[in-house]
């Protein structure tokens, strides 16, 4: 199996990206997520969604409307200021604004006004396990806690996240109210790792862009190159990325509703955009502050340290990204045994009193449901797939960050449709590293160091 990002691949993204100045794909992806929440908002059987998708829609048509009207003006060869990448970059982070942000502080207001149904069942756990670790210093209930619950609460009892989600829900131990619900400070920590990530991967040297020059006075937007046309070239990959992480609809739905992938995801991709740049023991701190919050983050972890080992850092990323959630782990071992197996180990594996309700329809669960000793063959399946990733990790270890990235976004793709029990919106960690793979080739080919030149 050959994962790379190479220069035939590259070019062929970038020709596609380019269509219409980057305007054609802009003008599609909000389209399209204009008619997604629109179609949310009317047949979901989610309050949360349809709430979100009720405000998104507005949000995505608008920038439907501006992206329509920079193309035209791009095309009539008028101010191409206003139809350049800068301008790009104002209407993505505008646009997640007002269909991930705004939403989701509508909805933590209506819900702080007593309003029911305005969260997703994990920002009640988050919270919950919050208060537990405020209150008795782990965030988990023992087995027998949670047997004492009535029937229809005992799901929301299990809290199977790795120790470091609770901080998210410490505000809650606080004071109730808008600002403590976890999906405020899951977006302040995305927002800001995500600007981290960005500003590690940013072409060029840190001159200015002018989105609207004027007289006296001009805006600047982000720190980068003005003249170079490659590195516009290369920042558009940036952008592209950056969109499938934010105003893509599967991510700005999660973070409004649910929100917890989001920080995960972005210490990701920012431990992907510190090896693209050479450092390796920075990286592997990033992705260590994910595992440390989610299990799903560790197959990205193992992929990085491989990574490493062909940069003689191996050493290096693996002690952050298997050391932080090691430490992570500890004070719940020492507080409570039991209570930390019983909800980040027996109930992920289908032990726990009650079963996990993701149930998307993947090939994974249909096989398991449908076929005679189906969940057998669905675990036989995940399993080769595992061990063909293992191979390949073994005989041919990622170079790049960019193949590091694929090999993530392939690998999470495999198990994410293969097993017996997930959900849909755990796609946005494939469709985020795919995107934010050819950001990492552009910066790979520019500042990559050779192994030697690897730092911390």
């Amino acid at each position: 199996m050959t994962v790379a990002a190479t220069p035939d691949s590259r070019n062929r993204w970038q020709r596609l990206d380019r269509a219409g100045g980057g305007l054609g794909p802009d003008l599609v992806l909000y389209a399209g997520s204009a008619a997604f929440a629109a179609v949310t908002a009317a047949v979901s059987t989610l309050p949360p969604h349809r709430a979100w998708g009720a405000v998104a829609a507005v949000g995505y048509l608008v920038a439907t409307l501006v992206a329509a009207t920079q193309l035209l003006v791009r095309r009539r060869r008028a101010d191409a200021r206003l139809a350049g990448t800068p301008a790009r970059w104002a209407v993505t982070l505008l646009t997640w604004a007002g269909t991930a942000l705004l939403p989701l502080l509508l909805q933590s207001a209506q819900r702080a006004a007593g309003h029911a149904h305005r969260a997703q069942e994990e920002v009640l756990v988050v919270e919950d396990s919050g208060i537990r670790l405020a209150d008795h210093g782990t965030p988990y209930l023992t087995r027998d806690a949670i047997a004492a619950l009535p029937a229809d609460e005992r799901l929301l009892g299990y809290t199977p996240y790795q120790p470091g989600m609770a901080l998210f829900g410490l505000p809650r131990a606080v004071v109730d109210t808008w600002w403590t619900d976890a999906r405020v400070w899951f977006a302040v920590a995305t927002a800001i790792v995500l600007a981290l990530a960005v500003r590690t991967l940013w072409p060029g040297p840190a001159t200015s862009w002018t989105l609207w020059p004027g007289p006296a006075t001009s805006w600047t937007l982000w720190p980068g190159p003005a003249t170079s046309t490659d590195r516009h070239q290369d920042s558009s990959l940036l952008l592209r990325g950056v969109q499938a992480a934010t105003v893509l609809p599967i991510c700005a739905l999660t973070l409004a509703t649910g929100g917890d992938d989001l920080p995960v995801l972005a210490l990701c991709l920012l431990a992907l955009a510190l090896a693209a740049t050479g450092r390796a023991g920075l990286a592997g701190v990033a992705v260590g502050l994910a595992g440390a919050l989610k299990l799903l983050a560790w197959p990205i972890a193992v992929v990085l340290i491989f990574w490493g080992l062909t940069r003689r850092a191996g050493g290096r990323v693996a002690a952050g990204a298997l050391g932080l959630p090691a430490l992570a782990l500890l004070p719940a071992l020492l507080v409570d045994r039991d209570a930390l197996v019983e909800n980040v180990l027996r109930f992920p594996l289908g032990q726990g009193l009650v079963t996990s309700p993701a149930q998307s329809p993947f090939p994974g669960h249909l096989i398991a449901t449908t076929l005679p000793a189906g969940r057998a063959v669905a675990a036989a399946l995940l399993v080769a797939a595992g061990v063909a990733i293992a191979v390949r990790l073994v005989r041919r270890p990622p170079r790049t960050a960019a193949a590091t990235a694929l090999i993530c976004g392939y690998g999470l793709l495999a198990a994410i449709v293969l097993m017996p029990s997930t959900r849909f919106g755990y796609l946005l960690y494939p469709l985020a590293l795919a995107a934010w793979a050819p950001a990492l080739a552009a910066t790979s080919s520019a500042k990559e160091p050779t192994p030697a030149e690897v730092r911390a």
